[in-house]
């Protein structure tokens, strides 16, 4: 009878150790912080990342929507250790143009998967794009993620049949796993379910050395050193867009200059747009520092130079809206007004110059209006405002010949959406890819005398700058 009672606690035991030791496994393979990025064309291919606690299997299984998932053969990819976790990353190539996809990842030999997310590639028979901008989320705790992920919630309930989300970076405060976490478990509804196009903001480049790369699966140039952040474009529709890292000061080297140069001549694409984290214009609190007045100095011709439409950057927690500008001057322009999706629209009619665009930001840190903002930028403004009633989501659509843009404010009380913002373009002329070109060099090496240079100067333009414009204007 004894040995009856301990055999059947050393079996109770043995089950319970099993049970324990499987919910371990379990929970040491389970997969978080999935993303789709771009990787390559945006018709064919796309970067899968996420993460486990424990080493496993770097596995993507994707198929056709309406085809079995299950059956799709299993495509291998990569991992390795970060931020204490494991990283996985996968490339799917040769998918197929302006086609839903189906997808999970995780480890085919322990048949630990994903939930099933979705996105649709780019259609090249198409010159239309549809997407979502926002911008630092830059939350610290899981009640602002979750504010900030309603604004994003709010973002698709307005435009539902968005291809892409733009974020500009300052997608978590301190960097941190508990950050992370938050962030993609709040965003898992968007990040899972279509394209998502990451923006290096500070707050995940600066002394956060390559924690941004290990985040998403980004195809960046060859020689683009990721421990910053990451600079990469893509084409969607008749639109071409270079992502830039504003972290690479100071001030931003020659190195991604000339990549930026070289990716914009050689584009045929109708609309131009470059996507970065630290604004140009802006009247938030750090329109005056050196770092955005050096990179004003170096970026802002190059901007004028290479016929850029619209920039879209974030880091000052504001909302802010140039006219068109070209030289750092405001640039008129004749206006159009037409029937668009339905909508009268008033166009900006092949205006001369760039629209730069700042769509405050989707979280809960939020600056005022800097009256101080060094000459031009207020001069420049077709609006400036702050936005302490709650967070803010843009939307564009474009084709051809029309760029439609509208900004949205998510008020934290109501929840009610405000449209706060309309601007919209019209292109009837299109310029050819300059003829000739020769390719400025890339590499760090070459360009390394060049960033000396440039550096010494800006530093006494900056300085020349602060005794002759901004400190005057703020002790008078």
């Amino acid at each position: 009878m004894k040995k009856n009672a301990k055999r059947l606690v050393s079996i109770v035991l043995v089950l319970m150790m099993t049970f324990t030791l499987s919910l371990t496994a379990f929970a040491a393979s389970e997969v978080s912080r999935v993303s789709v990025t771009i990787n390559g064309a945006a018709d064919t291919s796309r970067g899968f990342c996420w993460y486990t606690d424990e080493k496993a299997g770097s596995d993507l299984q994707i198929a056709p929507v309406g085809e079995d998932l299950a059956s799709a053969p299993v495509i291998e990819g990569s991992g390795y250790t970060a931020m204490e976790k494991y990283v996985h990353k996968v490339k799917a190539e040769n998918l197929l143009p302006g086609t839903k996809y189906a997808y999970r990842v995780g480890d085919s030999e322990s048949g630990e998967w994903s939930d099933i997310g979705y996105f649709t590639t780019a259609d090249k028979n198409e010159d239309k794009a549809d997407f979502i901008v926002i911008a630092d989320v830059q939350a610290s705790n899981e009640e602002n993620f979750k504010m900030a992920a309603d604004v994003m919630k709010k973002a698709v309930e307005t435009m539902p049949g968005y291809e892409f989300t733009v974020n500009l970076g300052d997608f978590v405060n301190d960097c941190t796993n508990e950050e992370w976490d938050s962030y993609f478990r709040n965003f898992a509804f968007a990040n899972m379910n279509s394209t998502i196009i990451p923006v290096t903001g500070n707050h995940e480049g600066n002394l956060q050395w390559f924690k941004f790369n290990n985040m998403f699966n980004i195809g960046t140039p060859a020689d683009c050193v990721t421990m910053t952040g990451c600079y990469y474009s893509f084409d969607w529709g008749d639109a071409h867009f270079a992502v830039l890292n504003s972290n690479d000061m100071y001030p931003m080297s020659m190195a991604q200059v000339n990549w930026l140069k070289n990716d914009m001549n050689a584009s045929s694409a109708q609309w131009k747009i470059v996507l970065m984290h630290r604004a140009l214009y802006s009247a938030g609190k750090n329109i005056n520092k050196p770092d955005t007045l050096v990179m004003r100095n170096v970026l802002l011709p190059v901007i004028d130079e290479l016929g850029i439409d619209v920039v879209f950057a974030g880091h000052d927690h504001m909302y802010f809206r140039t006219e068109t500008v070209k030289g750092d001057k405001v640039i008129e322009a004749e206006t159009v007004t037409e029937m668009y999706n339905g909508v009268e629209t008033t166009f900006a009619l092949n205006p001369e110059g760039t629209t730069h665009i700042l769509p405050s930001t989707a979280g809960t840190k939020r600056y005022s209006v800097n009256e101080d903002a060094a000459y031009p930028i207020l001069e420049s403004a077709a609006i400036a405002r702050d936005t302490e009633e709650g967070g803010v989501f843009a939307t564009v659509s474009l084709d051809s010949e029309h760029f439609v843009y509208n900004a949205y404010l998510v008020n934290d009380e109501t929840k009610e959406t405000q449209l706060i913002d309309s601007y919209a373009i019209k292109k009837t002329e299109r310029e050819a890819p300059v003829e000739d070109y020769e390719n400025l060099p890339t590499d760090h090496i070459t360009t390394f005398a060049q960033n000396i240079v440039n550096f010494v100067r800006e530093i006494i333009l900056v300085l020349v700058k602060y005794i002759t414009s901004i400190l005057p204007g703020m002790i008078f």
